[in-house]
């Protein structure tokens, strides 16, 4: 019997813990500095991102960071995920045309 590979960790708003076996899943046990990035033979690294964004908390990471580089960001997975929302095009259009100006009331205040 052969064991799964334990849910990838859920950041939210504030940091929280992660499970035992997402711990000796997703953490390195030696992390490795090439060129610049934090890594670890080659392995892919999003569960352990996840795991730091977890214990951290979305909003910290977000009031460490530059907020014009979140923003560019979420605006490049809401347009890129646009198209496979199952709704009209005109739906579709309304939900950017929100998410734009949500983004353009976040830049007057």
């Amino acid at each position: 019997m052969t064991q799964s590979q334990p849910p990838l960790p859920q950041p939210k708003l504030e940091g929280s813990g992660i499970t035992s076996d997402q711990y000796f899943e997703f953490t390195p046990e030696k992390l490795e500095l090439s060129n610049g990035y934090l890594g670890y033979g080659g392995q892919d690294q999003l569960g352990f991102h996840l795991s730091v964004l977890t214990n951290m908390g979305l909003l910290t990471a977000v009031r460490h960071t530059n907020l014009s580089l979140w923003l560019e960001a979420l605006k490049g997975v809401v347009t890129e995920k646009l198209p496979t929302v199952n709704a009209q095009p005109e739906v579709a259009e309304a939900m950017l045309n929100r998410f734009n100006g949500a983004i353009s009331q976040t830049w007057r205040q």
